[in-house]
């Protein structure tokens, strides 16, 4: 890219200017600074978080990167929020469910990648946050498998689907309560399980203290864990394994 744009300063086909606005790292918006050297640094683009943050500062961000041909993942965006973005930008798809923005410029690649990932999620109060890991595996490329209810007060629920579960590259695994999921599903899987506690549950659960408490105590090995309803946080994770994951099966395949 460096020599291209070099190469078209010396032939008067770009202006110094124009050089420079292309070779910037990030773009300062007074409010922010958008970063869109992310996807060179990391693989994919950067990510809005939305709460705190206003619909025009919202659509601002958005448009910077959309302006780069990436895609805009935005999440934590209430239906009020998403509704005054989406006037302004109507190709964004809004998911309540998970809260999140989505707005895709041909660059999905799940069809490039082998495997999917599992998403695992023990009752339907965790919805929220097993939507916004798996919407967020989705928007970075990667094909999603939902297996929802299957907590360990039913444990013939999970055991219902371990084979399909047991085929996954990596699976997040969301709980609340207890937190107790993640550690029977390390137990029963040969693959990293991402391990997210929710703040669902009665008095004791503390907002989700004791579900975190329970999984980075797991006895179960290869489990990691993030904060408590951090759905994306999950699937980024996730979504680094699986991308390589993908890139050791091309290497493996071309020798």
């Amino acid at each position: 890219m460096l020599e291209d744009i070099l190469h078209k300063v010396a032939q008067g086909h770009v202006t110094a200017d124009e050089a420079k606005e292309k070779l910037a790292t990030f773009e300062n918006l007074g409010f922010a600074k958008v970063d869109h050297h992310r996807t060179k640094r990391q693989g994919f683009p950067e990510v809005i978080y939305g709460e705190g943050k206003e619909p025009s500062q919202l659509i601002d961000i958005s448009r910077a990167i959309n302006a780069k041909q990436e895609n805009v993942f935005v999440t934590r965006v209430d239906a009020e929020k998403a509704a005054d973005i989406q006037n302004q930008m109507p190709a964004f798809t809004y998911d309540q469910t998970s809260r999140t923005l989505f707005l895709a410029n041909g660059k999905e690649r799940h069809q490039a990648w082998r495997g999917y990932v599992a998403i695992v999620c023990a009752g339907t109060s965790d919805l929220h946050v097993a939507e916004e890991a798996a919407k967020t595996a989705e928007a970075f490329g990667a094909e999603v498998r939902r297996f929802y209810d299957v907590g360990v007060a039913g444990i013939h629920r999970l055991f219902e689907h371990i084979h399909e579960i047991r085929q996954a590259t990596v699976s997040v695994v969301i709980a609340g309560m207890e937190g107790a999921l993640p550690s029977v599903v390390g137990g029963l899987v040969s693959h990293p399980v991402i391990a997210v506690p929710t703040s669902v549950g009665y008095g004791a659960n503390f907002q989700g203290l004791s579900a975190l408490l329970t999984m980075l105590n797991s006895c179960a090995s290869g489990i990691s864990v993030v904060n408590i309803d951090n759905g994306f946080g999950g699937a980024y994770n996730a979504i680094m394994i699986h991308q390589i994951a993908n890139r050791s099966l091309s290497e493996v395949n071309t020798d």
